[in-house]
């Protein structure tokens, strides 16, 4: 029996979570009133930033293993908002309160200000399905 190889790691999948906020917090912005596709987008917002969160110790663990505790540190201290962040967008999407949502997406998009996520992209829209996921999830 031959070995499976995972050819996501925790760094791509951040990478790629990363560019699937940008393009939600696009889309949100755009919305002129809050209706079922914010919903979805905010859902998906606060969903990846916790899958997001989960990634870090996974990476900070190769680090920790050759005794880069400074680094492994630093990169923590680099990346602890989103879980913090993932719960307060969850929170004010499940109560409905659109300015903490609004607030929350302003917090986000200037953390991903380098994120460059180019008008014509491959990655379809990964917040189809998100608002039901996260009443799953919740409940």
């Amino acid at each position: 029996m031959s070995r499976v190889i995972k050819t996501e790691s925790a760094g791509k999948d951040r990478t790629r979570l990363s560019k699937e906020v940008v393009i939600a917090l696009r889309e949100l912005m755009r919305q002129s009133q809050p209706d079922d596709t914010s919903r979805e987008l905010a859902a998906f917002i606060a969903l990846a930033l916790g899958e997001i969160s989960a990634t870090i110790e996974a990476s900070v663990a190769a680090w920790e293993k050759r005794g880069y505790w400074v680094k492994a540190d630093r990169f923590r201290l680099e990346w602890e908002w989103t879980g913090t962040v993932s719960g307060k967008m969850r929170k004010a999407v499940l109560e409905e309160d659109w300015g903490t949502v609004a607030l929350t997406a302003a917090q986000v998009a200037q953390k991903f200000m380098a994120v460059q996520v180019p008008l014509r992209h491959r990655l379809g829209k990964p917040w189809e399905g998100a608002w039901e996921r996260l009443v799953d999830q919740s409940s």
